[in-house]
């Protein structure tokens, strides 16, 4: 897992805020200087607090739990995308369905209906029915597809919520508090850090500083996998150790001390004499 640079943070423009009339007065520690009427954010900070976050993030994937990862917002929705699918965590770039934690049954009743359209598509029988019928299957298939087919995957609620603009994505950090499933996020000035666990300093409206802190986050679930699949191999090649050293002692006891086999005893059977 790289570290991150000052400078490089500085150059994706992570030090950016809002103007000052728009500012959280919560994230006053937060916050280096004003300059021209808008807050600067201090990078130091934002450096530990998003190495406090890959820390606690790569232990989730170690665990083998899912991060759910929600950006709505243009300037955020294609770079989550693309970097979130190569550790293949879900995430949510569209509308967010509302509930779709807190009644999260209905979700996966949709998605399973998403499933049932993929079948009826490939069924030899689907050419058989009118063009109108397959035309409104294949359009309600696009729909759910693009609402929900990034969780597809997703069988049971995620065991972390990564947000970009908590205001934006209010619904679904309410969401996750009301369940106490833990929230990281990139915190503007204009944004309460009180209401996230795991809040990063950062300006969340520009694509760069987005990426700039998400590499990190993305590095660090890669690594909680690659440890996760170490320790299997080395728990598998153990219990492999073992059952070796069990045969060996088993071939053990089955010979005598000259290296002969052991014979069987012979069962004794006593008759009743009448």
């Amino acid at each position: 897992m790289t570290e991150l640079k000052f400078e490089e943070l500085l150059e994706a423009g992570c030090h950016f805020g809002h103007l000052k009339r728009k500012w959280n007065p919560k994230m006053a520690p937060y916050i280096f200087k004003e300059h021209n009427g808008i807050h600067v954010i201090d990078l130091q900070k934002t450096i530990a607090k998003a190495e406090e976050a890959a820390a606690a993030l790569k232990q989730i994937a170690k665990s083998g739990k899912k991060v759910l990862f929600v950006a709505t917002k243009k300037q955020a929705k294609d770079v989550v995308a693309e970097m979130v699918k190569t550790v293949d965590m879900p995430f949510v770039t569209e509308r967010w369905p509302g509930g779709m934690l807190t009644n999260f049954t209905t979700i996966r009743k949709a998605v399973k209906k998403m499933n049932s359209l993929d079948q009826m598509m490939h069924d030899k029988d689907f050419n058989n029915i009118s063009k109108r019928e397959r035309l409104q299957v294949q359009r309600e298939r696009a729909k759910l597809d693009k609402n929900l087919g990034s969780i597809a995957d997703l069988t049971r609620l995620p065991s972390a919520l990564f947000v970009i603009d908590i205001n934006k994505e209010h619904i679904a950090v309410a969401e996750a508090r009301r369940l106490n499933i833990p929230t990281f996020a990139l915190v503007d000035t204009n944004c309460n850090p009180d209401l996230i666990d795991f809040p990063i300093p950062a300006n969340d409206d520009a694509s760069k500083s987005i990426a700039a802190i998400l590499k990190l986050m993305v590095e660090a679930i890669q690594e909680g996998l690659n440890e996760r699949m170490l320790d299997k191999e080395n728990n598998v090649e153990e219990e492999k150790a073992e059952e070796v050293v069990e045969n060996n002692e088993e071939t053990k006891s089955e010979t005598r001390e000259d290296g002969r086999p052991r014979r069987p005893r012979r069962k004794t059977t006593t008759s009743n004499n009448q």
